[in-house]
């Protein structure tokens, strides 16, 4: 089998993943691998579920965070996130995806973000503090959980609204 993604540094952002050949929309750029070790939320996390945590063998850790990003997130069989083009990518580009995509809350990045897109928003953010159009944008390129979570706080939102009227 041919390798179709290499690492390789990127200027200002340490490592990432890049194509080696060209990947149409929903192609599968990495088949996610879950592995095994129980852990708790940090910064090369994913989130897995509404309150479950792990990681990823592999390349998967190394994809670079994009507020512009030309991958998403489509969760396999196993509960891992397959990596897929949410876009024409060209080879030798820089595959990257919203870490939004996978995270509810992303606490672990409190640097300002250096994505460099034209949309950035300054700082890597999860699901819950995108905005509607943006969360819209990512339809079916989102692990699934994110949706329940949001349709779980706004049903709260407005049991506690009620309850203070």
């Amino acid at each position: 089998m041919t390798a179709s993604i290499e690492q390789r540094t990127t200027p200002g952002r340490g490592n990432g993943i890049f194509a080696l050949r060209s990947f149409r929309r929903g192609e599968i750029v990495l088949i996610g691998e879950l592995d095994e070790t129980p852990i708790k939320n940090h910064s090369h996390a994913s989130q897995l579920g509404k309150t479950k945590f792990g990681f990823h063998k592999g390349l998967s850790s190394k994809f670079n965070h994009s507020c512009d990003p030309n991958c998403g997130i489509v969760v396999n069989d196993t509960g891992g996130h397959n990596v897929v083009a949410i876009c024409e990518i060209l080879a030798d580009e820089e595959t990257t995806y919203d870490y939004a995509m996978r995270n509810y809350a992303i606490e672990h990045f409190p640097d300002a973000c250096v994505c460099g897109a034209a949309n950035c928003r300054a700082s890597i953010t999860g699901w819950r503090d995108l905005p509607e159009p943006r969360k819209e944008d990512y339809a079916g390129f989102i692990a699934p959980y994110l949706i329940e979570m949001d349709l779980e706080n706004a049903a709260a939102e407005v049991a506690t609204a009620a309850v203070s009227t």
